[in-house]
């Protein structure tokens, strides 16, 4: 009996513990089959991620709104040898209310439709692997194209929906050459670089032999643009740069970012307005060096030809180690009266973003880079993939605020602390043209110095990649050229301000780093389409106020965001006005600002007009004043300013992004009355930034830290004493980060 009664307790513990063990294995079977939820979203796509969440998902082609809820058109990846034929799988998708397409052979997953909100389910199951959006695919783009979102505006080349490529617009590049026989720059009808001038080599001064260094001479009267001379130089410079147009190479890889065209080989390397005119004014040597004397040649050249050869662009790809004010600073004046003329000019920040000693070093940007008329680009690094999620600035992109400045008679250096750079775009490992002679034996000096960043060689087909704010600035002047072909009545300042305005605030990085934000060539073209073509003509009628209305007949702002390969950003909503202010609201676009007339010079507490001379026969630009701007209206009501707040503080150190929603959640104050200018002087108290409140000498900024010349800012940051060196073709070439 007490046997018995022992058999019927060990059959009971038996009972008993082959439930726990099987309750244990179901556990066990459990959580194999799901995992966490924060371990299922790292299985979902950034870009999906984002559409589960997002408060709308208009414009995003495999995301929609339905009377079942949100659903998404999904790629679902299962993990190999798990149920080869993906039943359970498949299943598991129909029962969370989704359906199934296509189960492929090619890959192990299925093509099907999911409600947004059980995509988390379906992730967290253990046999799934990965889950993407099904995006959208067109012609093959390059990383570049992508990267900025022009590969999505492209158009269909017809009558309703044009093709969107820069057709049209002329851009000007000072640099080192283009090699017009490169098939990056092919067209429909022979080579795109309509003209080559050669102000490098082939220098006035030059050809006068033993004249160059005789004094009692005017050769001035030979040599102004237009007259018979320069028109004989040119031919002359288009006969000697035929051979080898672009030895140093430096300007054939610029060029080709901005507008070239894919080539032969595994690499797409097209450019951001491929269907650009382009106009090659040689200002450096084969070393990739020049002088202030021949830049400014070249700057003429492109004025007084603006007209003639619809050139509305001009990039500048180098700088000068001026510590001078950009009041004085000739490269400075010859870019403020480009601008004045009408030409929007994009320059390189330059890349002293980081000082000998390794740290980050504010103050570093170069000239003319620190004019205030300049859109000013520094470097961004996409690192290697289209989405711009994980992008950040280079460490190399010089820093803000401008350095350059006056000496007052005390000796006491007065610097301008400018506000740049204006925005940043992708200048790391970039793919550009390799040029070489005509008869492509002889190859550029940037390839011979550096064979390990070429990536493609051949005859008017090679290719290689470099890292520079060089290579960022031609992604800007390219977009421009497309902006200017959606509306050829755009202003430079206010191509400027769209720029900013629609930029995207990258996270972490402040104003003085990253300016407004990442380039957003949709966003640019958005607002570009929906302004009145035009503001140029009635801004040179002088029929335009502060607070008058840009938006065109019929047509609606658009809502301050973009889409992207499949992921949804807000812009900055900020802009840059006299060269210390950051303004902000949905009036700076929508209505008119006296600083869109490109003539009109705004920076601090000074105002002044620049008016254009004419030779009177031929209207061609024959030079340019300053003058007083009188006494009007500057900037309308409902214009945010930001000024008193980053003026106190650490405010100018605030993250970019965290400005962009205060402007939008009410940070800064509402300009009711707006901004007043009399005889020359801005009549606003305590909103213009002086020197005493921007990084200026002495003042402290937060705990510590001290805003000085060659004081220490924080833990590895310094501010530059004296700004940048000179940036040429050699010192532009990086192995990028």
């Amino acid at each position: 009996m007490q046997g018995h009664k022992i058999q019927l307790h060990l059959m009971r513990h038996a009972t008993a513990f082959a439930a726990a063990c099987a309750l244990l294995f179901t556990s066990l079977a459990g959580a194999q089959a799901f995992e966490s939820h924060a371990a299922a979203r790292t299985k979902i796509s950034d870009d999906l991620n984002q559409a589960i969440s997002a408060n709308s998902v208009a414009g995003i082609k495999w995301a929609k709104e339905t009377y079942s809820g949100r659903m998404v058109k999904v790629l679902v990846m299962a993990r190999p040898t798990v149920d080869p034929d993906l039943q359970s799988l498949r299943s598991a998708i129909v029962s969370a209310g989704g359906s199934v397409y296509y189960r492929y052979i090619s890959v192990n997953g299925v093509a099907a439709v999911v409600p947004a909100s059980r995509l988390s389910d379906i992730a967290r199951r253990s046999d799934v692997e990965s889950i993407s959006p099904n995006r959208m695919t067109a012609r093959t783009g390059s990383l570049l194209e992508k990267a900025t979102g022009a590969a999505g505006v492209r158009g269909a080349g017809t009558a309703s929906n044009p093709t969107i490529d820069g057709s049209g617009v002329g851009i000007a590049f000072l640099d080192s050459g283009i090699m017009a026989t490169h098939k990056a720059f092919a067209g429909s009808s022979g080579s795109r670089v309509k003209k080559s001038v050669d102000f490098g080599r082939a220098d006035p001064l030059q050809l006068l032999g033993s004249y160059e260094w005789r004094g009692g001479y005017d050769h001035s009267k030979s040599f102004y643009p237009g007259s018979s001379f320069q028109r004989q130089l040119e031919a002359i410079v288009n006969t000697l740069g035929g051979h080898f147009p672009d030895p140093n190479g430096h300007g054939t890889l610029v060029a080709s970012i901005a507008a070239g065209r894919p080539v032969a080989g595994g690499n797409d390397t097209t450019g951001i307005a491929p269907g650009a005119s382009l106009y090659d004014v040689r200002v450096l040597d084969a070393d990739g060096e020049g002088d202030v004397a021949t830049t400014l040649a070249g700057i003429d050249w492109v004025i007084y030809h603006r007209k003639e050869y619809n050139i509305r662009v001009m990039n500048v790809s180098l700088a000068a180690d001026s510590t001078e004010s950009h009041l004085t600073d000739p490269l400075c004046r010859a870019v403020r009266n480009a601008v004045a003329a009408g030409i929007t000019v994009v320059v390189a920040a330059g890349n002293y973003g980081v000082g000998p000693d390794g740290r980050e070093t504010y103050g570093t940007i170069s000239s003319p880079g620190n004019e205030p008329a300049a859109i000013t680009v520094g470097s961004a690094n996409p690192r290697a993939t289209i989405t711009r999620a994980d992008d950040v600035v280079n460490k190399f992109s010089s820093r803000g605020p401008t350095r350059g400045g006056s000496t007052d008679i005390a000796g006491i250096h007065r610097p301008d602390n400018i506000l740049k750079p204006d925005l940043v775009a992708p200048g790391n490992r970039l793919l550009g043209a390799v040029s070489t002679d005509a008869v492509g034996l002889l190859k550029s000096q940037l390839a011979l110095a550096f064979p390990a960043l070429v990536v493609q060689s051949g005859f008017g087909t090679g290719l290689m990649g470099a890292s520079g704010t060089s290579y960022a600035a031609p992604v800007v002047a390219g977009t421009v050229a497309l902006m200017l072909q959606s509306n050829p009545g755009l202003t430079p300042p206010l191509i400027k301000a769209i720029l900013q305005y629609t930029a995207e605030p990258l996270s972490g990085f402040n104003l003085l780093e990253q300016g407004a934000g990442l380039v957003n060539v949709p966003g640019t073209l958005a607002v570009a389409n929906v302004l009145a073509r035009d503001i140029a003509t009635r801004v040179d009628n002088n029929s335009l106020r502060a607070g008058d209305n840009l938006v065109a007949s019929g047509k609606s702002f658009p809502p301050a965001s973009s889409t992207i390969e499949g992921r949804s950003f807000p812009w900055s909503g900020i802009t840059y006005f006299g060269g210390r202010h950051v303004m902000g609201g949905s009036a700076l676009l929508r209505r008119f600002q006296a600083p869109y007339d490109p003539a009109l010079n705004w920076v601090g507490s000074r105002v002044r007009a620049i008016d254009i001379d004419t030779f009177s026969a031929s209207n061609y630009t024959s030079g340019f004043e300053e003058e007083s701007a009188g006494s009007r209206p500057l900037v309308s009501g409902g214009v945010v300013t930001l000024t008193s707040f980053l003026g106190s503080g650490n405010g100018i150190f605030t993250p970019v992004p965290v400005l962009a929603s205060g402007v939008v959640s009410g940070l800064g104050i509402v300009l009711s009355e707006g901004i007043v200018l009399s005889e020359g002087i801005v009549l606003s108290e305590g909103i213009v930034l002086s020197e005493g409140v921007v990084l200026s000498e002495g003042v402290v900024l937060s705990e510590g830290v001290v805003l000085s010349e060659g004081v220490v800012l924080s833990e590895g940051v310094v501010l530059s004493e004296g700004g940048a060196l000179r940036v040429d073709g050699w010192a532009d070439i990086l192995p990028g980060e």
